[in-house]
Order: C-alpha cells, then sequence, then structure tokens
C-alpha cells in the first residue's frame, strides 16, 4: 500500500502494514526485532551496522526508528552516496541524541557491531550504469568476518542477491531457516490478532 495512513479514516477496521514503497516495512521490523531479541538476548545497547542501500531500503528506515526508542544503541551507516540513509532518519537521531556514522566500507566496524544488516541493491531503482558501478562496492565475504565479534550476527530482508558472498555461509550462520520459523511464528501471532 503507497499510502499506509489512508486506511486509518475507515473506521474500525484492523490494517496490518507490510510496507509502503521505498517507506518503511513494518512487518520486517518486528521480525528483525524478534531475531535480534532471540540472538542477542535484548534490544538496547547495541551496535547496528546498516549496509547497502539504504536510501530505498524501506527495512532499514523501520529498524533504524525501532531501535532508536531503545536505549544506548549505536548506528553505523555503510552504503555509496547515491544510496545512503535519507536525512529524516539521521535527523530523527540527531533529535534523539543517538549516535550514528557514515562509513565507506564494512571493514571499518565490523569489530564494534552487534548487528550487521545486510540489503541489496535494488537494480530497478538505478539506471544500469549506476547499479553496475554500486552493487559490488558493499559485498561481504568471510574474510571480512576474522575482527567481528564472536556473537556478530548477520542479518538480511531477503532476496539476498550477491552482497553476502557464498563462503560467508560456511563461516558464519545468518540463520535463515530459524528466521524463518520465527517469520511463520511471527505470522500466526499476527493473524490471531485480527
Amino acid at each position: 500500500m503507497r499510502r499506509a495512513w489512508l486506511p486509518s479514516f475507515s473506521g474500525n477496521v484492523p490494517v496490518l502494514n507490510a510496507g509502503d514503497g521505498s517507506n518503511q516495512h513494518p512487518t520486517q521490523t518486528l521480525l528483525d526485532l524478534f531475531t535480534i531479541q532471540e540472538t542477542q538476548g535484548r534490544l538496547d545497547n547495541l551496535h547496528v551496522a546498516m549496509v547497502g542501500d539504504l536510501k530505498y531500503g524501506r527495512t532499514v528506515h523501520s529498524l533504524t526508528q525501532a531501535l532508536a526508542k531503545f536505549d544506548g544503541n549505536r548506528f553505523y551507516f555503510i552504503a555509496p552516496d547515491a544510496l545512503a540513509m535519507p536525512q529524516y532518519i539521521l535527523d530523527m537521531l540527531d533529535e534523539k541524541g543517538i549516535a550514528w556514522s557514515l562509513h565507506s566500507s564494512i571493514e571499518e566496524v565490523m569489530s564494534e557491531v552487534d548487528i550487521l544488516y545486510m540489503t541489496r541493491v535494488q537494480k530497478e531503482r538505478l539506471d544500469p550504469s549506476e547499479y553496475a558501478n554500486v552493487k559490488a562496492q558493499f559485498v561481504l565475504r568471510a574474510s571480512d568476518l576474522h575482527n567481528a565479534k564472536a556473537n556478530m550476527k548477520v542479518l538480511h530482508p531477503l532476496p539476498r542477491v550477491d552482497e553476502i558472498a557464498t563462503d560467508v555461509d560456511k563461516r558464519h550462520t545468518p540463520g535463515t531457516s530459524s528466521r524463518q520459523a520465527m517469520g511463520f511464528s511471527l505470522a500466526r501471532r499476527y493473524w490471531h490478532w485480527f
């Protein structure tokens, strides 16, 4: 739904916002928060790196805003200039006094992060020459994990394209199958509410 606010005028009909264009994706955020709570044991005092398409990637917008509600979280934004996090998100973090920084590579922050949130560069949103230029710029490889914290988790909202090299799967379990099971559990709860 491109205008997520519109159903609010229709009375007491429950509406589940599953995303609105390049703005927000609240249902994915619920799954991400659940996964972070399950893997880290907390939603506060986390160092979270968001990597890839931060401009159009609605999951990073929603997750950043949700994690900003918890104390002590710190954000690292790693993206090409053309796909940087929107200013309104950065302004919101500044207003709340939440620490954030911009980076040009995953390696710069790997030893600091608890959650590495990888997103794909969305081919459909860029012209072909720009896509070819940026798609390989932010790829996670197994060699990048040498300095990672022991409990650092890689999360991805899917679909996964080329932004996580297959050698990472052998060294680090992103938990895709367990996340899918958690997703089904959450989906059942959503429908129960309705």
